[in-house]
C-alpha cells in the first residue's frame, strides 16, 4: 500500500516536471516572436531629411546635421527638392533641349553653392559675402567642403524628380557626387519611415 503512494507520487512530480518543461518553452516562443516583431518595428539607426530650402545658411546646417550623424554611426539620406535642387546644379554645365519655362527657371534661379544667399540679413550679396568671410576667419568649412565631405562619408543623396520636371532641370547638369541619385517621393518615405530621426529644413 505504502509503496503503491510512493508510487504514484513520483508519477504525478515526473508528469508535472514535463508539463512546467513544455509551459517554459511555450514562453520562451512566445518571447521570441514578440522580440522578433520588436526589432522589425524599431527605426533604423537612419536620419531622414527633406532640404526644402536653397539658401546658404539652411543647406550648411543641414549638411553639418548630415556629417554629425554619419560620424555618430548612423546612416544619413538627403531628399533636395524645390528650391534645395538648385543647390546641386553644376555651375560648370550648360545643358541645352530646354523648352522655354525651363531656359527661364534655369537663368532667374541660383546655379550651383556659390550663387546661393542667406535667408535673413542678405542685404543685396553683402550679408552673404560678409558670413562666407566670416566663416573662413572663423575656419569654418564651406558648403563645397562639407559636400565633398558628406560624399567621402557615404551620405546618400536624392533630387526630387518631380521638382526637376518642373523647373525644367536636367540629369545632366547637376554636380558629380558619389552617392547621388533622382528618385520621387515614394523612395524617400521608403527611408525615412524607418528612420530615427527626421528632418525638414
Amino acid at each position: 500500500m505504502e509503496e503503491n503512494v510512493m508510487k504514484k507520487i513520483d508519477t504525478d512530480q515526473g508528469g508535472e516536471a514535463v508539463l512546467n518543461l513544455e509551459s517554459i518553452q511555450e514562453q520562451i516562443a512566445e518571447i521570441k516572436t514578440q522580440m522578433e516583431s520588436l526589432s522589425k518595428a524599431a527605426p533604423d539607426n537612419k536620419t531622414s531629411m527633406v532640404i526644402f530650402s536653397g539658401e546658404l545658411d539652411k543647406v550648411l546646417a543641414s549638411l553639418v546635421i548630415a556629417t554629425g550623424a554619419v560620424a555618430m554611426g548612423m546612416e544619413v539620406v538627403m531628399f533636395f527638392t524645390f528650391w534645395g535642387t538648385t543647390v546641386l546644379r553644376d555651375k560648370m554645365k550648360n545643358v541645352g533641349g530646354k523648352d522655354i519655362m525651363g531656359k527661364m527657371f534655369g537663368t532667374m534661379l541660383p546655379k550651383g553653392t556659390g550663387a546661393i544667399k542667406l535667408s535673413k540679413m542678405n542685404m543685396g550679396g553683402m550679408g552673404t559675402m560678409m558670413m562666407k568671410s566670416l566663416m573662413k576667419k572663423k575656419n569654418v568649412a564651406s558648403i563645397e567642403d562639407m559636400l565633398e565631405m558628406a560624399g567621402e562619408l557615404g551620405v546618400q543623396i536624392y533630387v526630387c524628380e518631380m521638382s526637376m520636371d518642373l523647373m525644367g532641370f536636367k540629369r545632366d547638369e547637376f554636380i558629380q557626387y558619389p552617392k547621388l541619385d533622382f528618385c520621387g517621393v515614394a523612395k524617400f518615405m521608403e527611408d525615412a519611415q524607418n528612420s530615427k530621426v527626421q528632418l525638414f529644413i
